[in-house]
């Protein structure tokens, strides 16, 4: 039994080492960071030009739709990532399983396209 816990030594190590080191950086942060901002650095700045409304206005439905876009086409490309390496190496069921994919990918960003939903204005 002993001789399994010696195998989980340097993990212990490693993560006493890496919350004494965390612990160290926040400190030396909180001591060394400036206590007195710059004004200027502090104040309210909003694409270029200084601020001249609420905060808490309604976003027009278009920000929240592109968004939202964009994360559905960027979460389903990631799913391209593994034909990048040797996974699907000769398979012709993964080669088949992708080419529907990125067809019914097609698919949607072509309806998505045609319904207006990449147009702003």
């Amino acid at each position: 039994m002993d001789a399994l816990l010696l195998e989980y030594l340097p993990i212990l190590i490693f993560l006493g080492i890496a919350a004494v080191m965390g612990v160290a950086f926040v400190l030396a942060a909180f001591v060394l960071a400036p206590s007195d901002p710059d004004p200027e650095k502090v104040s309210t700045y909003e694409c270029g030009f200084n601020a001249f409304d609420d905060a808490r206005l309604k976003f027009d439905v278009r920000f929240y739709l592109v968004a939202i876009l964009f994360i559905i086409f960027d979460l389903e490309v990631a799913f391209l990532f593994p034909w990048i390496f040797p996974i699907f190496d000769g398979n012709i069921f993964a080669f088949w399983s992708m080419t529907v994919f990125l067809a019914v990918l097609t698919v949607g960003f072509l309806y998505e396209w045609r319904k207006g939903a990449l147009d702003w204005e």
